[in-house]
């Protein structure tokens, strides 16, 4: 261990009765207990899922200039206004969204008009795309509005922000009119109420359903004795939500084995211990408690069930801590148990994966989304003929190269994503540091 120099006056030591060695234990201690999730060793990563993260963010970006665009009356915008949206498709400066929006000549077609402005418009392509994405939205209403009542089911006082939710909008597959339109479909479920007219506007639930009071753990090893039956008679009883002992589905990278050397008997005590129920009243639980800590993990677990990808961002959750009874240092929780969850710190937005719906980087159940995101993403490109376009010496309204000639119909190379090799600090992962049996209580 290499420790930085320490100049010490003659005044400091005779007056501080601190002894020296102290100080460098400190310093010691300091660099090599980092818990930030930027600081983890690239040994500890899992490539798969970080090439995951980078297929869903471009998807995310395109999507999201899509939606845009179809909101416009015509569908068409001009490129400089799409640059009061850099933060959403996280593009900051120098880069120009009009060399973003070319490198997708499938999906987007740039042209200029007579006064020499750059705009920006969906191709035939795009357009059936956003149709059929229309079409499968609908298709998938009840089940979005299944998870989304079991969101509320799971709440504290069974209501939450409705401008919360709407941050989940895409991870449930919920339409873009989903504050307006969409939340008054299903009044069965669950209804929008406004305690005051200053207060926020709330998503409330109606009515309890004892059949969606079920945990997705809970259901797979349902289907799983019942294929193991022979022939039986099958009842159907009403569930009520208690205490639980289904283990979780644990999927370690091949380079986390040293895990199970060191503390293979604690994470199967982990195992072994009954928890609450997501779905039953948690205000009893003492936070910091190993019996909260392990129902922290099956909401997390169940909530990333209900999502498209079986992935969410972190900073969403976080919204929830209070409403969902969640532990305050909820990215501690998510390191700790690395064989149930993955913390991607790709971007500026950290992420988090359901590992058990993952073999590499493809999803193992995909839904219809999914595959509709699969179909947008092999359309999303490079072009490898630049010498197609026109160039004019004159800027383009967005600062760019002033192409006169932006539609095209040269080839378009798949999108490869690779995944830099960033140097980081090594430090010894959280779940081999700390002593206590799977516990994460305030540090």
């Amino acid at each position: 261990m290499r420790f930085g120099l320490l100049r010490i006056s003659d005044e400091w030591r005779r007056t501080t009765k601190t002894p020296i060695w102290c100080y460098f234990h400190l310093e010691k201690r300091f660099m090599t207990t980092s818990k930030r999730v930027q600081d983890r060793s690239k040994k500890k990563r899992v490539h798969e899922l970080e090439v995951a993260t980078e297929k869903w963010k471009i998807t995310s970006k395109i999507i999201f200039l899509m939606e845009l665009l179809k909101q416009e009356p015509e569908m068409v915008i001009p490129v400089r206004s799409l640059s009061h949206y850099r933060k959403q498709i996280n593009l900051p400066k120098p880069h120009r969204i009009s060399d973003f929006l070319r490198k997708t000549p499938k999906l987007f077609e740039l042209y200029k008009d007579r006064k020499d402005v750059l705009w920006c418009g969906l191709t035939h392509k795009a357009e059936d795309l956003m149709e059929e994405h229309q079409k499968v939205i609908e298709e998938n209403g009840d089940k979005a509005a299944e998870f989304v009542t079991r969101f509320l089911m799971m709440s504290l006082d069974k209501r939450l922000p409705l401008d919360k939710i709407a941050h989940f909008r895409r991870d449930f597959g919920l339409p873009m009119d989903f504050r307006v339109n969409w939340v008054h479909q299903y009044p069965q479920h669950f209804r929008v109420v406004k305690p005051s007219i200053d207060e926020v506007e709330f998503l409330e639930l109606v009515s309890w359903n004892p059949n969606w009071a079920i945990t997705e753990l809970e259901k797979k090893k349902k289907m799983e004795m019942e294929m193991e039956m022979v022939e039986g008679i099958k009842t159907e009883t009403l569930h009520t939500p208690g205490l639980l002992s289904l283990p979780f589905n644990l999927k370690f990278p091949a380079n986390f084995k040293r895990v199970h050397s060191y503390y293979g008997e604690k994470i199967k005590l982990f195992q072994e211990r009954s928890y609450l129920s997501p779905y039953a009243d948690a205000k009893g639980l003492k936070p910091g408690s190993l019996e909260f800590d392990k129902r922290a993990v099956a909401v997390m677990h169940e909530l990333l069930s209900f999502t498209v990808e079986k992935r969410l961002v972190t900073d969403h959750l976080t919204h929830f801590r209070s409403e969902l009874v969640m532990p305050q240092k909820l990215m501690r929780l998510l390191l700790k148990h690395c064989g149930i969850f993955y913390v991607s710190e790709r971007g500026k937005r950290f992420s988090v994966f359901l590992t058990e719906a993952y073999e590499g980087s493809e999803l193992i159940e995909k839904s219809p989304l999914v595959l509709w995101k699969e179909k947008l993403l092999s359309l999303v490109g490079y072009r490898g003929r630049k010498k197609k376009f026109e160039v004019d010496s004159e800027s383009d309204g967005e600062g760019g190269d002033g192409l006169r000639l932006l539609q095209s119909d040269s080839d378009v190379e798949d999108l490869r994503v690779e995944i830099e090799q960033q140097d980081t600090l090594e430090y010894k992962d959280p779940l081999l540091e700390d002593d206590s049996e799977m516990d994460i209580g305030e540090i």
